[in-house]
């Protein structure tokens, strides 16, 4: 298991809860959705290859001129190779990343006799009855795959697990699409940076999810055609993120970034859930329980809830760590937390208001991935 991972800064305040400035909530509400990856993502590593030295017997020209030509040779090598293990490598991370980590050596659970496990997507309407279609998924015999259980997840164990303090560096935001595109593209790649190495660790296949900004009131999407409004500002489908300008309500949020990188991390904790094998034993269990009964809506809680946390976690792990995620946006992505949630939309599928931001802070004030373990939460905690 990894070892202790660096606590982000003190929050001074901002462990209680209930922080928010007294703003009135926002009209919209997020909703999100989660399916299948594509194939494993691989790393590069540099490897040391060792440095080979023959000397042969001394001839006419004398022991001397012998002995200095292999020092002189023996030293360009060794600069050879210094070179070669210092240059290109301009990683801002705040530590030295994961590869002193021990390696996961259990072995996921086999999914079915058949060996393919079937599971089921949402429709994007949240106000009727869902619907869902199947889909199955081979797996492999060696190699990284989903582990497609819940609380006992391996990720969700290690009391000293977190996401590894990192500089992230994103461009400076303004309320256009095209910049607003910029500035997602760039979260995307800080948010692999963070995950990525993370989930490799315990043997899963992690691989980036594709992004996209579509224009238009409305767009389609694996899971059916999406219509942008007040009730939809990213989406998750399919191993595809989706951020339309129109859904982000710039006219409510101004120049608030920290309160849109915090909208997308929650949207990239989907596909975190989706590479780990927890979204598909979600969904399991909500379509087995019936999406609108209380066991379905209370796992949907759940996995938003969880995702919430996720969210948390990487603005937690980045903020002050010498990028551009600063103070300001972190306390702003703290504050807006409380606005949001089911008592604000009128739905029962998300999480209340301060459950909402309850599991978003515990995400940020600790960086413990154990601490987002929503699926072993009381009722009553993801009411």
């Amino acid at each position: 298991m990894p070892p202790p991972v660096p606590r982000p800064l003190p929050q001074d305040d901002r462990s209680r809860q209930g922080g928010g400035p007294g703003q009135p909530p926002p009209q919209g509400h997020w909703q999100h959705a989660g399916t299948q990856p594509g194939p494993q993502g691989q790393q590069g590593q540099w490897q040391q290859q060792p440095v080979h030295t023959a000397a042969g017997p001394a001839r006419s020209r004398g022991p001397i001129i012998a002995i200095c030509l292999g020092v002189a040779a023996t030293l360009v090598l060794c600069t050879v190779v210094v070179v070669s293990l210092l240059g290109g490598d301009d990683d801002q991370a705040a530590g030295t990343g994961y590869g002193d980590y021990p390696k996961a050596t259990a072995q996921p659970p086999a999914e079915t006799s058949s060996g393919a496990t079937t599971s089921a997507e949402p429709s994007p309407s949240s106000s009727g009855p869902l619907t869902h279609r199947s889909r199955t998924t081979p797996t492999s015999e060696t190699g990284p795959r989903k582990i497609f259980t819940l609380a006992d997840h391996p990720i969700l164990q290690n009391p000293d697990a977190g996401l590894k303090n990192r500089a992230c560096n994103l461009p400076r935001w303004r309320s256009d699409p095209a910049s607003a595109q910029v500035f997602f593209t760039a979260a995307g790649q800080c948010l692999d940076a963070a995950w990525g190495p993370f989930l490799e660790h315990y043997n899963l296949p992690f691989t980036s999810p594709n992004l996209h900004f579509p224009s238009g009131p409305s767009f389609q999407t694996e899971c059916g055609t999406i219509q942008v409004g007040i009730a939809t500002a990213a989406y998750y489908c399919e191993n595809n993120l989706y951020v339309p300008f129109a859904g982000l309500q710039t006219d409510q949020y101004g120049d608030n970034p920290g309160v849109y990188l915090a909208l997308f991390a929650h949207e990239y904790g989907h596909h975190v859930q989706e590479v780990s094998g927890l979204m598909d034993a979600a969904w399991e269990q909500i379509y087995e329980a019936g999406p609108n009964s209380q066991q379905g809506l209370e796992m949907s809680r759940r996995k938003e809830l969880q995702a919430q946390c996720f969210s948390g976690m990487f603005l937690g792990a980045h903020v002050d760590q010498g990028g551009t995620i600063s103070r300001d946006m972190y306390d702003k992505a703290w504050d807006d937390q409380e606005t949001r949630g089911d008592d604000t939309s009128g739905t029962r599928d998300h999480g209340s208001n301060a459950h909402y931001a309850a599991w978003w802070r515990a995400g940020a004030k600790d960086n413990r991935i154990v601490d987002c373990n929503t699926f072993a939460a009381s009722g009553a905690d993801v009411s």
